[in-house]
């Protein structure tokens, strides 16, 4: 049976995305020999429920301008509730195979839209009519948490997903149809900010260099996007081995790295690309507790790392271990250990990698400067 069709699909239900061409392949032969098992939804004229049926229904034929060949016959019915959001949310969160990318993205087209029917609620409710209304979707963070719970995902990640649509609405719509994560989109794009704002790398050689990189830890834990990562762009292994540390450096130098406990057996790259070799380590304890999977992390370490012969200038020794409380900033380091460094290097050049602020006496590159 030929029929041409004019029905468009409501702006309600295109917050999901629809299925793949696998997907509704599958579909299409399901209602084929089995039929079609539950109607298409219909309200204001537009298909508020089974968009991919309604295709699966028929064949495109689009190239030889016959619009859609029907195998089967649709079966179409009118929405008769008073919430067309919530009706589309429910039934697609129940059927749907949608990864905590694809939710957390649809929330965030869906976030106006909550606020929007609740405030069309609130205007036509009248005299208790519905006692238990009241603003669905409130401003800021309790908004994000709110729609976030909806879908099931959490209020960051939601956040998470509004950065993507903010500053790329093409990666944006990638992360919605499934085909990139979340993960992946946030790291791209803070990539791409940090090269954006990297300098380059000062012209001259140095004696002495103090490192705090910018460590990824998206590979280490749960979290969905990395704790480093919402405070600045982070990099790769691969990436920190591609800076041109080593053709910046005097025939015989060292570098003070810092690098935290989970990822201490990642940095010996790392250490090698730039032209050094480890000798030794101090250890800050934080003093106070941290997060961790296996212990409560409140140390870090300062790798000593040498290029040819460079003792420390002066002969006295440090303590290897420094017990100093640490701040509430993420990932600052206390100015002791600059001043250490000083007191065992006092010649030379100095620069300092990744640096967060201008010091005297070094040279500084990074992009939170």
């Amino acid at each position: 049976m030929q029929i041409q069709t004019t029905y468009e699909f409501h702006p309600i239900a295109d917050i999901f995305p629809m299925m793949t061409k696998e997907e509704l392949s599958d579909l299409t032969f399901d209602i084929e020999e089995h039929g079609l098992l539950e109607p298409i939804v219909l309200y204001e004229g537009k298909i508020l429920d089974g968009r991919n049926r309604f295709l699966a229904c028929g064949r495109t034929l689009l190239e030889e301008g016959q619009g859609y060949t029907m195998r089967v016959e649709p079966e179409f019915v009118e929405y008769e509730g008073t919430n067309p959001l919530q009706y589309v949310v429910s039934m697609n969160l129940k059927r749907r195979h949608l990864t905590e990318s694809q939710k957390a993205a649809i929330a965030v087209e869906a976030k106006p839209m909550f606020a929007e029917e609740a405030r069309r609620r609130q205007a036509t409710s009248t005299g208790g009519a519905h006692p238990q209304l009241k603003e669905l979707i409130p401003e800021g963070v309790q908004a994000r948490d709110q729609v976030g719970a909806l879908f099931g995902v959490s209020g960051r990640y939601v956040d998470a997903a509004e950065y993507v649509q903010d500053r790329d609405p093409e990666r944006f719509a990638a992360v919605k149809a499934g085909e990139i994560t979340l993960t992946k989109a946030v790291r791209e794009l803070k990539k791409q900010e940090l090269q954006k704002k990297v300098p380059e790398f000062p012209n001259g050689k140095y004696r002495v260099l103090y490192a705090d990189p910018p460590w990824q830890y998206s590979s280490k834990g749960p979290d969905y996007y990395g704790p480093a990562e919402r405070h600045y762009p982070t990099m790769t292994i691969a990436e920190l081995c591609l800076l041109d540390v080593r053709e910046r450096l005097t025939d015989n130098a060292v570098l003070f790295l810092w690098v935290p406990s989970p990822l201490l057996d990642e940095c010996w790259p790392v250490i090698k690309a730039w032209g050094f070799e480890y000798k030794a380590s101090f250890v800050w304890d934080k003093v106070k507790h941290n997060y961790g999977h296996y212990n409560s992390v409140r140390h870090e370490f300062l790798l000593v790392c040498t290029r040819g012969s460079c003792l420390p200038d002066v002969k006295e020794l440090e303590d290897s271990v420094v017990s100093l409380e640490r701040t509430s900033e993420h990932s600052e380091k206390p100015e002791y250990f600059r001043g250490l460094i000083d007191r065992l290097y006092p010649e030379g050049p100095r620069l300092e990698l990744f640096a967060r602020k201008q010091s005297d006496g070094w040279e500084s590159y990074g992009n939170e400067l």
